[in-house]
């Protein structure tokens, strides 16, 4: 694919690269659907990624983005949005937004009537997110809002949910906020220790629990 650009916005000019790393997770079966494939090749990875490490946004591997913090892996990213299944118009709450790339997918697959909350409570990287993804006029048309503040606790003013996605791994259990802002049939994916957990609201008490063992992610962290 030639690179060609796909936004012009606020004078700014966002382009798509190709990312080999997308065709791969298309063949080995972990990108399934098709408007998270858009996603995919219309969201360019490079773009949030610090400028140190940029020659390795195409390929498939996880990457500091200071901090302590990293952008996952597309493999992870991929398998997690897949158990996620993000749908137009969903209202999704992104806990541990980091450099906002997973922020920018959801917001592309819920625009124009959807909406994202993303959560960093790292202030560096809370800023550095919102400015990436700015680049896609998703912040300045109200697809997606930012805030800097302890993500264990939800955000209950933005509740209920349809999805909740966390991007750092939890000790031993999710948070009891998470579950009380779902809405029922809502999807919440996070990594607990080293396997991704999908949690499924049947109703007010009860949830389907699937575990997806043998995956790496940085720490969940709270606000002391």
């Amino acid at each position: 694919m030639n690179e060609e650009i796909i936004f012009r916005k606020s004078g700014l000019r966002i382009i798509i690269k190709p990312m080999p790393f997308v065709k791969t997770l298309i063949e080995k079966g972990v990108l399934k659907t098709p408007l998270i494939m858009k996603v995919f090749r219309t969201i360019n990875r490079e773009n949030f990624i610090p400028q140190e490490n940029k020659q390795l946004a195409k390929e498939n591997l996880a990457l500091p983005i200071g901090y302590n913090q990293t952008i996952s892996q597309p493999l992870v990213v991929a398998f997690m949005l897949e158990q996620l299944k993000p749908q137009k118009g969903d209202k999704i709450l992104d806990i541990g937004s980091g450099s906002g790339w997973t922020t920018a997918l959801l917001g592309e697959i819920v625009r124009p009537k959807g909406k994202v909350i993303a959560i960093e409570l790292i202030p560096e990287l809370k800023k550095f997110g919102e400015e990436n993804v700015a680049k896609y006029g998703l912040i300045e048309e109200g697809t997606v809002k930012f805030l800097c503040k302890d993500g264990t606790k939800g955000c209950k003013e933005e509740a209920p949910f349809d999805k909740i996605l966390c991007s750092a791994s939890a000790e031993k259990d999710i948070p009891c906020a998470w579950k009380e802002q779902l809405k029922i049939g809502g999807r919440i994916v996070t990594p607990i220790g080293s396997s991704i957990w999908l949690f499924v609201k049947k109703s007010e008490k009860e949830f389907e629990e699937i575990e997806y063992p043998g995956f790496v992610f940085v720490p969940l962290i709270e606000d002391k």
